[in-house]
């Protein structure tokens, strides 16, 4: 792998790191979760962490088949990627045009040191379709032609700075521990409660992100 290639999915990498569902989930569970709240926070991240290592290995490899079978196969693979991000965004203005009531979030019923895991994939995996950094690495690597073994270790090196900032919550929580509890209690109040204010430039923000994206998608 390339100082240049390097460099570039380690930036993406941060970048998808700030993952707010992840981050969300990790906060709930210091705040929520009476028994063995680390051990439940620990098995989240290693669900997260397989999730973005398998399908990233999957993409990875499959697109790698289909790019040399398909010439544009990776061209279709960034507008695809980017259509979503656009849609995302764009679904975003429209709902920035009218007040909206916060509602509360919170864990499911059935969550536990046991189902943290699987409660970690499905979190991940609904996510990952709006992750455009990951998909632009993937694609990046494939292109760059690296080869099985340097991809599958960039893949796993992206995976897990993806879930650092989870890892650096959970020590804080476990260094500090209720002296942090009360600080996210007051952002989850902050960001859970009360009413979000219609914003006319907040929506043109996202829609002409929507549009740049788009264009992307698109550009030849």
């Amino acid at each position: 792998m390339s100082a240049g290639l390097f460099w570039a999915v380690l930036g993406l990498a941060l970048a998808d790191s700030l993952n707010p569902a992840t981050i969300v989930t990790i906060t709930l569970i210091l705040l929520t979760v009476p028994r063995r709240p680390v051990a439940s926070a620990l098995s989240f991240v290693l669900g997260a962490f397989s999730t973005v290592l398998v399908l990233g290995a999957i993409i990875f490899l499959g697109a790698g088949a289909a790019a040399e079978t398909v010439g544009d196969g990776l061209v279709w693979l960034r507008r695809i990627v980017f259509l979503i991000a656009a849609i995302t965004l764009f679904i975003a203005a429209v709902r920035r045009l009218k007040d909206r009531e916060r509602k509360g979030i919170g864990l499911p019923s059935w969550f536990g040191v046991g189902t943290a895991l699987p409660l970690g994939v499905l979190v991940t995996g609904a996510d990952l379709p709006n992750a455009f950094p990951y998909f632009i690495a993937i694609e990046r690597m494939i292109d760059a032609g690296i080869t099985t073994g340097a991809g599958l270790l960039a893949l796993a090196g992206y995976a897990l700075i993806y879930c650092i900032p989870c890892l650096v919550l959970l020590g804080l929580g476990i260094a500090h521990g209720e002296r942090v509890r009360l600080r996210l209690q007051k952002v989850y109040d902050r960001f859970a409660t009360g009413t979000i204010e219609r914003s006319i430039p907040t929506a043109l923000t996202l829609a002409l992100l929507g549009l740049g994206v788009l264009t992307i998608a698109f550009w030849p």
